[in-house]
């Protein structure tokens, strides 16, 4: 049976902070558009503001489906769920916003939450902010029971890689019109200048 609570206490805090990684969710409006769910980590990408926020960093991916759907609509909900211990999935409802690194904000906010980061720097594609509107968790027992060897270091080699031979200016272009537009052709993501130093 699912509990639905006032905000993310201390306790579902305790418990989000053990878990290895966390899961996002959104969709376009269109009724024949593409839902889409990403698997995120670290674990520590991904911070509890207060009890009615969270944020996590974004790295450029092989898509861009939750800021076009962000952008457009704002619905978003953040899943984690116990792979080790009691069996539990917890669930954030909310309305989502996207911080790019050209804004003034994104700056703030990443001394602020002092994120785990599984790329290099130049790979930070946006924070994501997400005003909570309902908290709730469920048995989980469909979920395995699975134990966790640690994270993959890929995103951080091909990152590298890639900014090694194409520099700084052709990375960024190759970023800018990978992580342009969504599958359905909806505005994703503004690359518009290098993030070097952030």
């Amino acid at each position: 049976m699912a509990h639905v609570f006032d905000g993310i206490g201390e306790q579902l805090v305790s418990w989000v902070q053990r878990q290895p990684m966390f899961f996002v969710a959104t969709a376009p409006l269109a009724a024949d558009g593409h839902v889409n769910v990403s698997p995120k980590g670290p674990i520590g990408s991904l911070r509890i503001l207060d009890e009615r926020t969270l944020a996590y960093l974004d790295a450029s991916g092989s898509g861009a489906e939750t800021a076009a759907h962000v952008r457009e609509n704002g619905r978003i909900v953040v899943m984690l769920c116990a792979f080790e211990g009691a069996p539990r999935i917890v669930r954030f409802h909310g309305r989502a916003e996207i911080v790019f690194p050209a804004e003034e904000r994104f700056g703030e906010l990443l001394e602020r939450c002092a994120f785990d980061d599984l790329s290099i720097p130049q790979a930070r594609r946006s924070i994501v902010v997400v005003d909570v509107t309902r908290v709730s968790d469920s048995c989980g027992y469909g979920v395995p029971l699975m134990s966790y060897e640690g994270m993959r270091d890929h995103h951080a080699r091909s990152s590298a890689k890639k900014l090694r031979v194409l520099g700084i200016d052709g990375y960024t272009e190759y970023r800018r019109t990978k992580n342009a537009r969504s599958i359905d052709g909806l505005p994703a993501v503004d690359v518009a200048a290098p993030v070097a130093d952030r």
